[in-house]
């Protein structure tokens, strides 16, 4: 049991307790007990989410020998979880995945819907003869494909790509029993063209 354990806290983050609690409920079985872990973390991170967030971190992160320069805001509720090793490291993993996939907004909800809209007939344009049974699936997979390259919290995570940021979001407020907010980013790299 003990190396369940042990598995399970690696992939999830979660206490020994939350996992041993977990393998019980599952009998002993470690991919079951991260799907239960993972609903008490949205369980419990719903909760969270009203909460003010006005404590947190600002991480900067240069890649590319000064290529590639990231900020990024990451917002808690208290001074003492910002100063927590699990929640630095979160908002410093958040500088690097922002840095390698270049997002342009933090969540689904900040694409305009004009964008979106744009978007939309770039995607019909493209699948102008297919049958239009399939037209509105297709248009589906193709905007959802959209805002995972365009929202860092849709993104899959650099560190594992089995599971999107905002699934570590919602673990990393799970485990630290706080609402932890991705407030902003900037990425700056030499040579990019400057919109007016």
């Amino acid at each position: 049991m003990t190396d369940a354990i042990k598995k399970l806290r690696e992939k999830t983050n979660a206490g020994i307790v939350a996992c041993q609690k977990a393998l019980n409920e599952v009998g002993g079985d470690v991919d079951k007990a991260v799907e239960v872990l993972r609903k008490q973390g949205v369980a419990l991170a719903s909760k969270k989410v009203g909460r003010s967030a006005k404590e947190g971190k600002i991480e900067s992160y240069i890649h590319m020998g000064g290529k590639i320069g990231v900020l990024v805001e990451v917002n808690c509720e208290s001074d003492f979880v910002a100063r927590n090793d699990d929640f630095k490291q979160f908002v410093k993993d958040l500088a690097m995945q922002v840095a390698a996939f270049n997002p342009i907004y933090v969540k689904k909800e900040d694409v305009p819907e004009s964008a979106v809209k744009k978007e939309t007939e770039i995607i019909k344009a493209q699948l102008q003869g297919k049958p239009a049974g399939a037209l509105e699936k297709i248009i589906e997979g193709k905007l959802a494909k959209f805002f995972e390259d365009a929202c860092l919290l849709e993104q899959p995570f650099i560190k594992d790509s089995g599971v999107k940021v905002k699934d570590m979001l919602t673990g990393m407020i799970a485990k630290i029993g706080e609402n932890i907010i991705v407030r902003r980013f900037v990425r700056y790299q030499v040579g990019e063209e400057l919109s007016s």
